[in-house]
C-alpha cells in the first residue's frame, strides 16, 4: 500500500534547552532541559522509528539500508537529511560547521550545511549570523582577546523568518527562539564560544578553536535567497532554498490542495493546524507535531484542512 511513514523520534537534552516542545507540540519530555527533537533522523546519535503501516517498528537507517526502493534513485551510504525542532531557552554556543571534505577527513562524517525556519521568537530575540573578521589572523586575534561584541554579527528575528546557514558560517540561535532546522545528517559542531557557562557539573564545555578557524568562511558571506511563492487556489507554496544539499519549502494549506510529487522522497513536518492527507483511496489524519516521509512510490497527494508544513527533499 502506498502510505506515509509516520515517525517517532529522539529527544536530546541540552544545557540551553527547556520545556516548550511539550507546551507547543504536546511531546512527552524526559527532562526539563530538552533542546532538540530529532524529528526525522537516521543519524546514529538519534534514529527515528516508523510507527505505522507496513514498516511499523523499523528504524529509518534500516529502511535506507534494506529498502532503498522507498527512496527512489537516492545514492549514498547514509540517509542525507536530518530534521530537528530546537527550543532555545538560552543561547546556544557560538559555533561553525565544516564542509563535507573537512568533515569526512577529520570527523568521519558529512559536513553540515543547515537552514532554519523560525517557528516562534520572543520579542527582541536575536541570532548570531556571521562575523566581522577580515582575515584568519584577525579572527584568531579577536577570539583570543575575547572581542565578542566586535567580532559577532547579531540579527533580530521574528516568527516566520528563514535563514540559510552554509558550512563555514559563524552562528548561534538566541534565547527565546524555536526553530525547525533542516540539515545534512551530521552531528559535527565546532564551538567557538560558550559564554563561559558551566554545565551541571560545574565544568565548561569543550571549545574547538583551531578547527573553527580552519573551517570558517572569511570574510563572512550572507547568502542571497531567491524565495519564491506560488498561490494554488486558497493555498500557498513558499520555496525557500533549492541547492545541492536540500530543497526546503513551506506549504500553507487552506481547504484542499492536490500536488504531484517529483522528488525521490519527501520529508514533511506539520507546524500548525490539522487536516488529512489522501493517497489514492486511503486517508490519514495529520496534525501539529506530526513528522512523516512520503516514499518514492507516492506520486500524488491531496491535503485537506488548515495546515502549515515545512517540507524538504534531498538536493541533486
Amino acid at each position: 500500500m502506498k502510505e506515509p511513514l509516520f515517525l517517532s523520534s529522539v529527544m536530546q537534552e541540552k544545557i540551553w534547552g527547556g520545556t516548550r516542545l511539550h507546551e507547543v507540540f504536546g511531546y512527552d519530555l524526559p527532562s526539563e532541559k530538552i533542546g532538540e527533537y530529532w524529528a526525522i533522523s537516521a543519524h546514529p546519535h538519534g534514529v527515528s522509528t516508523v510507527k505505522n503501516g507496513t514498516y511499523k517498528g523499523w528504524k529509518l537507517d534500516e529502511l535506507w539500508g534494506k529498502h532503498r526502493e522507498l527512496f527512489g534513485n537516492a545514492k549514498g551510504d547514509v540517509f542525507p537529511l536530518l530534521t530537528k525542532i530546537l527550543d532555545a531557552e538560552d543561547w546556544l554556543s557560538v559555533q561553525v560547521h565544516p564542509d563535507d571534505a573537512y568533515g569526512l577527513e577529520h570527523e568521519g562524517e558529512l559536513g553540515k550545511t543547515e537552514c532554519w525556519y523560525v517557528i516562534d521568537a520572543e520579542e527582541g530575540a536575536e541570532i548570531i549570523y556571521g562575523h566581522h573578521a577580515k582575515s584568519r589572523e584577525e579572527l584568531r586575534q579577536m577570539i583570543e582577546q575575547g572581542e565578542w561584541e566586535n567580532l559577532l554579527t547579531k540579527v533580530p528575528v521574528k516568527k516566520g523568518d528563514f535563514f540559510y546557514v552554509p558550512s563555514g558560517t559563524m552562528h548561534a540561535i538566541g534565547k527565546g527562539i524555536m526553530i525547525l532546522e533542516t540539515q545534512q545528517s551530521s552531528d559535527t559542531t565546532y564551538r567557538v564560544y560558550d559564554f563561559d557557562r558551566p554545565d551541571d557539573n560545574g565544568n565548561l564545555r569543550e571549545l574547538h578553536i583551531e578547527q573553527s578557524i580552519d573551517v570558517m568562511t572569511i570574510p563572512a558571506a550572507t547568502p542571497d535567497l531567491a524565495i519564491q511563492q506560488e498561490k494554488i487556489g486558497q493555498s500557498l507554496i513558499t520555496t525557500f532554498v533549492e541547492n545541492e544539499f536540500f530543497n526546503v519549502s513551506k506549504w500553507d494549506i487552506n481547504e484542499e490542495l492536490t500536488l504531484d510529487l517529483t522528488a525521490d522522497y519527501t520529508l514533511a513536518s506539520v507546524l500548525e493546524g490539522e487536516g488529512s492527507i489522501q493517497i489514492e483511496e486511503n486517508t490519514w489524519n495529520i496534525g501539529k507535531g506530526d513528522h512523516f516521509i512520503l516514499p518514492n512510490e507516492v506520486k500524488k497527494i491531496t491535503l485537506t484542512g488548515k495546515l502549515s508544513l515545512i517540507v524538504s527533499s534531498a538536493g541533486e
